[in-house]
């Protein structure tokens, strides 16, 4: 059964979260949060930098305990480790261990996932993010910003999974790199698989998402598509009709 044949056979949502609260203290990260992702499609959320994108991210992997509401996955309750078996996931501060060469991380970070290692497809997808072949025998310590970060890209998309979680994704690259992720990016939603990333760009969500959703302070104030949201503050742009969403006065 290939991944978009697991993807589409599937009733549930991707991702189902319902009233999602968590606290730090007496701080509220997310505050009674409710959204769904239907298997499929490809979704942005966006917001400002403490806004609950990551901590959202982090309920959804169980990293952290909310103090209420539900969140499943595929149906799935995201605390049991079943939940994250059809997902991969790429953190926006992404370290790997700096002893690895590339290929013996992707080779580790593949063996976790159970999937079975390729050097051909290792090659494929190094070139299709734009990462030097010699990235394979260099040791993590030697990259750069940029290369780590393709890295982490091609041990996600390697993985051949029915949903990426990617934070950040494009964090770190350049112009060539970004544009070459972003085409990978759609080939996965043509394939019927399901992409769940935050990002700083709109240009970027509104290119790459079906629906997208703001969050600020916590709490949902947009869902749907990125012609609604500017339809819904009469914005020709989508970074006018952002701020307008979260309150910016002179948004227009």
């Amino acid at each position: 059964m290939t991944e978009g044949q697991r993807t589409a056979d599937s009733a549930a949502p991707a991702l189902e979260l319902r009233e999602v609260h968590k606290r730090f203290g007496p701080s509220v990260a997310l505050a009674g949060l409710s959204l769904t992702v239907t298997a499929g499609e490809s979704f942005g959320l966006v917001g400002m930098n403490g806004a609950g994108k990551t901590t959202l991210i982090k309920c959804l992997l169980d990293f952290c305990n909310t103090d209420g509401g539900e969140i499943r996955i595929f149906g799935v309750n995201h605390n049991l480790t079943a939940a994250r078996a059809r997902l991969a996931f790429l953190p926006e501060r992404f370290n790997p261990p700096y002893y690895l060469t590339g290929r013996d991380f992707l080779r580790y970070m593949l063996k976790l996932q159970g999937v079975a290692y390729s050097d051909d497809a290792a090659r494929g997808m190094l070139h299709a993010l734009d990462l030097d072949l010699n990235a394979l025998t260099k040791p993590v310590r030697a990259f750069s910003k940029g290369m780590t970060q393709k890295l982490g890209l091609a041990a996600c998309l390697l993985s051949r999974k029915d949903l990426y979680i990617l934070d950040e994704p494009t964090s770190g690259l350049d112009p060539k790199a970004r544009a070459l992720l972003k085409q990978r990016l759609r080939e996965l939603r043509s394939r019927g698989l399901t992409l769940f990333l935050t990002s700083h760009s709109l240009a970027d969500v509104e290119e790459i998402c079906d629906r997208m959703a703001v969050i600020h302070r916590g709490e949902l104030r947009f869902c749907g598509t990125p012609a609604a949201l500017r339809a819904q503050h009469g914005t020709s742009t989508l970074e006018a009709a952002f701020l307008a969403s979260i309150g910016v006065a002179d948004a227009a």
